[in-house]
């Protein structure tokens, strides 16, 4: 085998599944101070235009310890990259100089609102892609992320034609009928992902609010608990995000439930815009 051949096959067995590239949009929230916000894409091999995917961390921010995107949200990167899918990741804190919202005591109800708008202005640059489709574009959030998928899908927000077109929520935060409206609805579709021992975003006044909503499927895992699609993360408490009501979160990866989240919402997203 000529050299330059095992060259080329070494290089094919090392190189990531997608390289990542630092990009950066404006937050689309109008009649507030514009923010820069920064974002992690990654592409599919092949040409063309591939769907693409929106991806909206939790209270603990996108980066971890390491300054890279944390297991949870490269797992799911390359689980939908593999699939011929764009991901974009969001990174709502850096920009902003906050490392997580986890605490009550250094929550910011400021950026919980801002979320959704650099959702949309993630969208917006990918529409702005050569290699995406702009008409198949979803957005994915997890717990705190996972609030402003609901406040994106809203048929409130969708009638202002912010264009995704299918989300899925983690375990979102605020996910009940005081926070979202007795008359909360959407017109796309969307999957509500839920842990049945989750304490600190708890299923059941989820479940309520999404109850008789057309275009919503709820996903509950019996024994899975908060962050329950982490992957490799021994169950423990976190102390230090102990919530105003005494709740000492427990989180943890529930393996069934992971590996099942990890066939569900690919499933999801073939129906729902392609691959």
């Amino acid at each position: 085998m000529r050299t330059t051949t095992v060259l080329a096959l070494l290089i094919a067995l090392i190189a990531p599944a997608s390289a990542q590239t630092i990009v950066h949009f404006l937050s689309q929230a109008m009649g507030r101070r514009a923010v820069m916000v920064d974002g992690y894409l990654y592409r599919p091999a092949g040409g063309g235009r591939h769907p693409g995917v929106v991806f909206l961390h939790g209270c603990s921010g996108l980066l971890g310890k390491n300054g890279k995107p944390n297991s949870r949200a490269m797992q799911w990167e390359r689980t939908l990259t593999k699939l011929g899918y764009v991901v974009l990741m969001v990174d709502s804190y850096t920009p902003r100089g906050v490392k997580n919202q986890c605490e009550p005591a250094t929550f910011d109800e400021r950026i919980f609102t801002a979320r959704p708008f650099d959702a949309i202005g993630a969208l917006k640059y990918l529409q702005a892609q050569p290699f995406v489709d702009p008409s198949r574009i979803a957005l994915m959030g997890w717990s705190d992320g996972g609030g402003a998928v609901l406040s994106n899908v809203s048929d409130d927000a969708l009638r202002s034609n912010n264009g995704f077109k299918a989300a899925v929520a983690f375990y979102p935060a605020r996910c009940n009928s005081m926070f979202i409206g007795q008359e909360w609805n959407t017109n796309i579709p969307l999957l509500v992902v839920l842990g049945g021992h989750d304490n600190w975003t708890p299923p059941a006044p989820c479940i309520n609010a999404m109850k008789g909503v057309p275009y919503v499927d709820v996903k509950l895992y019996p024994t899975a608990g908060h962050d329950f699609d982490w992957p490799n993360d021994p169950i423990h408490k976190l102390p230090l995000y102990q919530t105003s009501a005494g709740v000492v979160p427990v989180v943890g990866t529930d393996p069934a439930a992971r590996a099942d989240a990890l066939r569900l919402v690919p499933q999801f997203l073939q129906r729902n815009i392609g691959n």
